[in-house]
């Protein structure tokens, strides 16, 4: 199952909100970094769009100015037909803001980010056993930012443990970075140099971390411009996170957005060895809920799936298997209600029998309320200010284990309560849920 946790280090070190959103995958920040032009990795969006904000797009949009550079003939009438507003990652944010549909400052929103944190955070906040820093080795402000981290431990050898992570330090050429322990996570590295900044382009973050036991392999998983201009691309390691070698690429495609990641580790099960990725693909009817899988220890990958391409824009949460080993495969996702806030949001499975092959919508849930206190643009988010750095759609975690099928997420609360944490569980592999068993019981105060 994929850990890509609620990074620490991206929503301020608040250890008293974890556990109001232990649910909360794939949150991101806006931006890292200082934002400067990249314009010629990217491929300008072509034809014309009858989006009513057309005009207003138009007379905003000043290339050549801001943080980014967009390049020529670039229309920014586009980025609503492609989606653009409603993708994750870093190069969409980019675009957005050259666009004129992002805040733009002169101080960059890393920096404003960073300031805050160096103002009025204590470092630590006590949580359970005492706090280890991933981020060894000096850095220079305003570069200091981390986010996203994605934690996995070796099943075959715990002492090792690779955490990836988007990460401020060498941006706008490159968005990613990693830390190893392999002493069971008392200690950690960062690397340094960083070897996902080579061998497949521009790395734009948004991590996935998988392990491969029949090869004992770690791979780290990005968006990269090298594979096919927003594509997603792994890189290998073979000695618990120490060394790195550039690998395949996962997809080529030129709208990748919010992949995830599972690994088929269990001997007894039929596609034992198996590793799985899905992902949005924006370049793909309604931003197609699409997955890949490789058999051959991700030396390649099987052309994309579909497992959604309807009407109804549903977001990939998260893909995961049956841990029992009986092959099976889910995929969480979520239907937004259009984004915004207020907006409503759906739980949606897919499950495979098959290795990934073939998908099945077994379980489209209520409506309910998404989280949130207000919104920048499609996206939700949980606070007013700090330039709109944590954006929540109520996404959450899935997990089976002998078919019995369980998800967590976030939904809005009762009056100025801005989410709460709720559960539901299928014994009859994801077919029927349960009622929603609210799991949060603190007392709220309310966001500023």
């Amino acid at each position: 199952m994929k850990k890509k946790s609620t990074s620490q280090s991206a929503f301020f070190n608040l250890r008293v909100l974890i556990g109001l959103f232990v649910a909360l995958t794939g949150i991101s920040l806006l931006a890292l970094s200082q934002f400067a032009t990249a314009a010629n990795r990217f491929r300008p969006a072509v034809g014309a769009s009858s989006h009513p904000q057309t005009a207003q797009l138009q007379q905003k949009y000043n290339p050549g100015t801001g943080p980014f550079v967009l390049p020529p003939g670039f229309d920014c009438a586009q980025i609503h037909r492609k989606g653009i507003d409603k993708m994750e990652n870093f190069r969409a944010h980019l675009i957005m803001a050259a666009c004129g549909q992002a805040p733009v400052s002169k101080a960059t929103p890393a920096a404003r980010f960073s300031e805050f944190v160096h103002r009025l955070l204590p470092s630590p906040l006590a949580y359970g056993a005492g706090d280890v820093d991933l981020i060894t080795g000096t850095e220079s402000f305003p570069s200091v930012t981390q986010s996203e981290t994605y934690t996995l431990a070796n099943p075959d050898d715990p002492s090792q443990i690779v955490v990836t992570f988007n990460d401020s330090r060498t941006a706008p050429n490159n968005y990613s970075g990693a830390s190893y322990s392999n002493d069971g996570g008392v200690t950690f590295t960062r690397l340094d140099p960083n070897p996902f900044s080579t061998g497949h382009g521009t790395n734009f973050g948004d991590p996935v971390t998988l392990y491969n036991k029949p090869t004992q392999t770690f791979f780290g998983i990005f968006h990269a411009t090298g594979c096919g201009g927003q594509g997603t691309a792994a890189w290998t390691s073979t000695d618990g996170g120490v060394t790195w070698s550039v690998g395949a690429c996962v997809h080529n495609g030129s709208f990748d957005d919010r992949e995830s990641g599972w690994a088929d580790n269990n001997p007894s099960s039929p596609f034992f060895g198996r590793m799985y990725v899905s992902w949005n693909d924006f370049n793909v009817g309604n931003a197609a809920l699409s997955m890949t899988f490789s058999t051959d220890n991700g030396a390649t990958w099987h052309s994309p799936i579909l497992v959604s391409n309807t009407g109804t824009f549903i977001r990939n949460t998260q893909i995961t298997g049956d841990m029992s080993g009986n092959g099976d495969l889910y995929i969480a996702g979520m239907d937004e209600g259009g984004g915004g806030f207020p907006h409503d949001d759906k739980n949606l499975i897919f499950k495979s029998t098959d290795g990934g092959n073939t998908w099945t919508n077994t379980y489209t849930g209520p409506t309910f309320p998404g989280p949130g206190v207000t919104a920048s643009g499609y996206f939700a988010c949980m606070f007013t200010d700090f330039g709109a750095y944590w954006r929540h759609e109520g996404w959450g975690e899935p997990a089976a284990f002998n078919g019995v099928v369980h998800l967590v997420y976030s939904q809005h609360g009762t009056g100025s309560d801005a989410g709460d944490v709720y559960y539901i569980r299928s014994t009859d592999g994801g077919v029927t849920f349960a009622t929603p068993v609210q799991l949060d019981r603190d007392t709220k105060t309310p966001p500023p």
